[in-house]
């Protein structure tokens, strides 16, 4: 595999997200909070990515949130932008205000700090919307392991990168 700024694990990952998606004529779209934009980075870090992100949105502040991708105030202060239903109006936000066929969002704790009882360092939730899909929204809390120590918030970013590109797998 030719240099990357990602690990080979997310990089390998990435080129399946490009390739499998690019296949069946599928656009991305992401909305990320924990993740900073590494979603996105890491699709960009192929070849032939442009086939297939339409868009990635960085929301790292609630009023981001609620301004680009539309989340509603009353979700933010009801259950906190940790929470499945944010995440699940971040990923319907990214789909609606794009040309994707599918949008992910990511929200979380990445610490050291920042944590609570409700929501210690390392939960993370993630959503996942396509187009023209009805039902129950799909979303995920997870709680990832490794967020102590000085390498723990680069630990929990690159787990959440990888369960979110898992996401964009048709």
């Amino acid at each position: 595999m030719p240099l990357s700024l990602l690990p080979d694990e997310i990089a390998a990952l990435a080129a399946r997200v490009v390739a499998e998606n690019a296949a069946q004529g599928r656009k991305v779209a992401t909305a990320e909070s924990c993740t900073g934009g590494l979603v996105a980075g890491a699709i960009t870090e192929i070849a032939g990515s442009s086939a297939v992100l339409d868009r990635g949105y960085v929301t790292y502040s609630n009023e981001a949130k609620m301004e680009m991708l539309g989340v509603p105030l009353d979700i933010i202060e009801a259950f906190g932008a940790v929470s499945i239903a944010c995440a699940w109006a971040m990923a319907k936000g990214a789909l609606e205000r794009s040309h994707a066929d599918v949008a992910v969002a990511i929200s979380g704790v990445a610490g050291p700090g920042g944590g609570s009882p409700q929501k210690p360092v390392g939960t993370v939730v993630f959503a996942r919307v396509a187009r023209g899909e009805t039902g129950e929204p799909e979303g995920e809390l997870k709680f990832f392991e490794g967020g102590e120590g000085p390498d723990g918030r680069a630990e929990i970013r690159r787990q959440a990168t990888i369960c979110a590109l898992e996401l964009l797998l048709p």
